[in-house]
């Protein structure tokens, strides 16, 4: 099993330039067969997005700004019983380290897999495995807690937290 072991940079209202801390209008959508060619390990990705996307129970989602085809994170997501499992997050080469290009990349896809979870009737519920260096982090930055050795959970009030920062009218309409 692999574990979550992206760093959340910053809780945003949607994404932020790094430079200009401007902020985009981000989309989330299923990834295709033809993005797929453009997140590889060359390309300078961290993981093996074709081998995940080849697993049926998993949907692979990719955040872009709104009218910009480039995509700046990805999220591995599957539906549970009672909760969404976050099996794999990553923000695009170009926004990590030193020289990022946005901030807020890996919080807006946490606070999708969230939204989906209450979409689903789930009560916000996301479950994932972490890095045992970034359990403190995860909890700090998201409000997750320790399950069990490396499992986290969101529940419902952080999960709240984080979807009224991405989807302002997610609870009012």
């Amino acid at each position: 099993m692999r574990k979550v072991s992206v760093i959340i940079d910053k809780i945003t209202n949607s994404i932020e330039d790094a430079v200009t801390n401007n902020s985009h209008d981000t989309e989330i959508v299923v990834v295709s067969q033809p993005d797929l060619k453009s997140i590889t390990k060359k390309d300078g990705w961290r993981f093996n997005w074709k081998t995940e996307h080849k697993n049926e129970t998993r949907t692979i989602y990719k955040l872009t700004i709104s009218g910009d085809v480039t995509i700046q994170g990805l999220i591995s997501l599957e539906p549970m019983d009672n909760y969404v499992e976050m099996h794999l997050i990553e923000t695009a080469p170009h926004n990590y380290g030193q020289d990022k290009k946005y901030l807020g990349v890996a919080g807006n896809l946490v606070a999708f897999a969230c939204k989906m979870s209450f979409d689903l009737g789930f009560e916000g519920y996301v479950a994932f495995t972490s890095k045992t260096e970034i359990i403190q982090h995860y909890a700090d930055s998201l409000g997750a807690t320790l399950i069990f050795r490396d499992r986290m959970s969101i529940s419902t009030i952080p999960a709240k937290k984080l979807v009224n920062s991405y989807y302002k009218d997610y609870f009012n309409g």
